[in-house]
């Protein structure tokens, strides 16, 4: 086994310890100080060993699909451990479309009780930043979409979704995202504010 598949194994079998199917993505404000430096670790080191260190070149093609966010330190994903009303996240999801320059962020939302589950939709589109790296895109956000998907377990499609809003873009600033590993089934990448996440093929 290759220094590259090593590397890998450990940091998905770390990830695996710590997820659940009803506590998806993990951030590091859930985790032990000592976890998340050592899960910050094991990944920088599995971005040393990136087997297309120029992926907009050489890789593009392998970004699209869906993709199970996993872990994260961005504080979008971190505001979502603290829903209204007792929601709970559930499972995030990125949808790329390389060919339209597009792409989707889903996360799903339940009550524990089984009161309501919905999801949160925003789209966007991205663009090859003009730098040497040929790793780092700069986004557009276009649209969010809330949606209330059963009620007491009942489909309710007249509100899926129920609001759609224009969705925030940072003032001032371009948001930009550094694709720092990828292969067939695991990504990486680092925000322009140095946030992390770790997401795997879904």
């Amino acid at each position: 086994m290759n220094q590259t598949s090593t590397l890998k194994e450990k940091l998905q079998s770390l990830l695996d310890k710590i997820t659940s199917e009803d506590d998806f993505p993990v951030t590091n404000l859930t985790l032990d100080k000592s976890l998340v430096e050592e899960i910050e670790q094991l990944t920088t080191k599995v971005e040393e060993v990136n087997p297309n260190p120029q992926p907009l070149i050489n890789a593009i093609d392998l970004l699209n699909g869906k993709w199970l966010l996993q872990y994260s330190t961005a504080r979008e994903i971190r505001s979502l451990s603290s829903l209204p009303l007792g929601l709970k996240i559930g499972k995030v999801y990125q949808e790329i479309d390389v060919a339209t320059k597009s792409f989707s962020n889903l996360a799903f939302v339940k009550h524990p009780w089984g009161l309501v589950s919905g999801s949160v939709k925003v789209t966007a589109t991205f663009e090859p930043a003009e730098d040497e790296t040929n790793k780092r895109i700069n986004v557009q956000f276009d649209k969010r979409y809330l949606s209330i998907e059963k009620i007491f377990g009942i489909q309710t499609p007249k509100l899926n979704p129920f609001k759609v809003v224009q969705a925030n873009n940072p003032q001032g600033r371009i948001p930009t995202l550094d694709v720092t590993y990828l292969d067939e089934n695991l990504r990486i990448g680092r925000g322009g504010d140095g946030s992390l996440f770790i997401l795997k093929r879904g």
